[in-house]
């Protein structure tokens, strides 16, 4: 069963658009970070550095998957960075204030990207011409 679950993540990866991939990416760091907030209140503090690197890691993938040429991407990238000094700031604290401040601003974006990639889909499916 495992298995075959492993298979079913790989091949939604691997079939993701673009748009898709980055909001695994903004679901994955919600993940982690509200993992590393239990391992906080549960004073696992390996567990809790584990996950806070995994945000941390994604949290690098967004932002050197910005485009430079488009210009959110420079509002964009300040924000990624306060989170990983935010990251780092709520690892070596043990601090949940930071961690649920990144997690704020982590949902807001994949919230905004969620809405983003919705009306993509409607304007693309619009645009289709009908039979």
């Amino acid at each position: 069963m495992n298995k075959a679950y492993q298979t079913y993540q790989n091949n939604s990866v691997n079939t993701a658009s673009g748009g898709e991939l980055t909001l695994m990416l903004y679901n994955g760091c919600i993940k982690f970070v509200k993992q590393a907030m239990k391992d906080v209140d549960a004073k696992d503090f390996e567990a809790k550095n584990k996950n806070i690197q995994k945000a941390q890691n994604i949290v690098r993938e967004l932002l050197i998957t910005l485009d430079s040429k488009v210009e959110i991407s420079k509002q964009f990238q300040p924000l990624y960075e306060f989170m990983l000094t935010e990251l780092t700031a709520a690892n070596i604290d043990n601090s949940r204030e930071k961690l649920e401040g990144v997690l704020e601003l982590v949902t807001e974006f994949r919230d905004t990207w969620k809405q983003v990639l919705l009306q993509h889909r409607k304007r693309q499916y619009s645009e289709r011409p009908t039979v």
